[in-house]
Parts: structure tokens; sequence; C-alpha cells
């Protein structure tokens, strides 16, 4: 079992968020610095391999929702944070951008737990180039030791790009079982945020791509790009494993969008609802 950083001594607690920080997969797998979290963070980019673009060449959404998940609130030096809401507008799918960067990342009202955010995703080599928008609403679940500082380190990994990269959803565990629901593993520290719940970032990933399976079933192909997602945070989840339950619907206006519906369930936790996703697709 995971232990919930909320339980850990003021003494400990710095060291303990460091660890667990490194440990989590969603930032270090795509290279994602935080300089709100570290001294050695000179930028917050992103450098964009293959495996992070859609069959279409495009962004994949998830990699835009990892890279600024909450939009702007609180650090984890500042509160133990619980995302609420996370809703992604994208203007560029970027087929041709080679780094991205979070920029303009701002709260826009801090309460006493729930906080308001966004951010701008722009192209790092032309900031004119706007690529996403985010807006994200999260709330504080617990307080944090007063004078907590940033981190020296930050394990990044730096990763090739190689056509030998698995796809990011094996990465994270992802599974698509024999009756055609795509799952995540039971919880584990690299997939767990510091209080021992899944991490946001494997959510994205592992609902947008069953969003993608979903859509392209309906379109008869797969080049799609997404336009955007929105994001509801039901509740933590605990256990796992997690299975993603989705529908397709597509509109009859000649534009080829199509609209996909999923629930994100703990199996191992009554299968509780752990988040729900909307995303639309274009195809191309």
């Amino acid at each position: 079992m995971l232990k919930d950083i909320r339980n850990t001594s003021s003494q400990d607690y710095w060291e303990t968020l460091r660890e667990r920080w490194a440990a989590l997969l969603s930032y270090r797998y795509i290279g994602r610095q935080f300089s709100s979290m570290n001294n050695s963070a000179v930028a917050d980019t992103v450098t964009l391999r293959h495996d992070m673009r859609n069959a279409a060449g495009g962004i994949l959404a998830q990699v835009f929702s990892i890279s600024a998940p909450g939009g702007g609130g609180p650090s984890d030096l500042e509160v133990v944070p619980n995302p609420v809401i996370h809703s992604l507008q994208i203007v560029d799918n970027g087929n041709d951008v080679e780094r991205l960067e979070v920029v303009k990342s701002e709260a826009l009202k801090v309460g006493a737990r729930m906080y308001f955010g966004r951010a701008t995703i722009v192209d790092a080599d032309d900031h004119s180039r706007i690529l996403a928008l985010i807006e994200g609403q999260g709330a504080s679940i617990g307080d944090v030791p007063t004078g907590l500082q940033k981190f020296d380190d930050d394990p990044i990994e730096h990763i090739e790009d190689s056509p030998d990269l698995p796809p990011i959803w094996q990465v994270f565990g992802g599974n698509r079982r024999d009756d055609g629901r795509w799952t995540l593993p039971e919880l584990r520290a690299e997939f767990a945020s510091p209080d021992a719940a899944l991490h946001v970032g494997p959510q994205f990933v592992i609902h947008e791509t069953a969003a993608i399976e979903l859509a392209a079933e309906l379109a008869g192909t797969d080049q799609l790009q997404p336009e955007a997602d929105h994001f509801m945070f039901l509740s933590r989840g605990k256990t796992g494993p997690f299975r993603v339950d989705g529908k397709a619907a597509q509109g009859h206006d000649g534009s080829g969008r199509i609209g996909v519906q999923l629930t994100l369930h703990d199996e191992g936790n009554n299968d509780r609802p752990v988040s729900s996703a909307s995303m639309v697709f274009r195809a191309v």
C-alpha cells in the first residue's frame, strides 16, 4: 500500500515529496520540468518525439494536458492539490512543431480550498504560434509545512526519439482487454500522486487511447486530430485496475467531427468512477 503524504510528519515531508515527485512517470517520461518545483528548470518546455503524435501527425492531447495539468494553480510545495476540472482547447495540432512551451500559466483565483487557473501552450521556437489553451479547477485537500523549498535535482529522462519507442499507453501500463476495454494496472508509485491516488497523467493517456479507437471505428479511419477535451475528476483512484468505458457519436453537418464520452472506473474499489471525459476529434 502506498502511503498518503498527508500522513507524513513535517520533518520528513520535503524529502518524501521529492522522492514521490521523482518517481512519478507522467512528467519524467515526456521530459517535462516545472519551474515552480525545480531550480534546474530553465523553461517549461517539452521536446516532442514521434510517440507523442497521433496517426495524423498531430500532437496527442495527452501531451498538452500533462504539460499543464492544473492550468496555473498552486504547486505541491504550497498545497496538497487534487484536480477537479481540466479543459483543453487545441488551436493548432502542431504537426511540424519540434518543442512546445507552457507560457502565461496563471492562477485566476485561489480560495481557502478551491483554485482556478489557466495556461497557454505555444511553439517553443515561435511564441506567436499558439497551440493550445488550458483551464483548470482544483481543490486543496491538505496543507503542507511552511517554507518548502524547490528541488535542486530533477531526474528527467532524456529519451532519444526512435522508431523502436513503444506507444505511450504501453509505457503507462495500458492494456486492451479481450472485451475491448482499455485498462490501467493496479496503482503503484510511478503512476501515483503524492497523496497515493492515481495521477492525472495516466488518466489523460488511457482516456485518449480509448477515445481514439472509438472515434476511428466510427470514422473508418485513424487520421484524426483532437480539437478539445474536458475532464471531470470524480474521486481519487486508490486501488485499480482501472477500466475505461466509452461511446462515440458523429455529427451530420459534414464537418467530420466525432465526439466521445468516457468514464474511468476503479475496479478494485467497487467499480467507483474516478474520472469522466469528453473529447472531440476531426477526421482529416
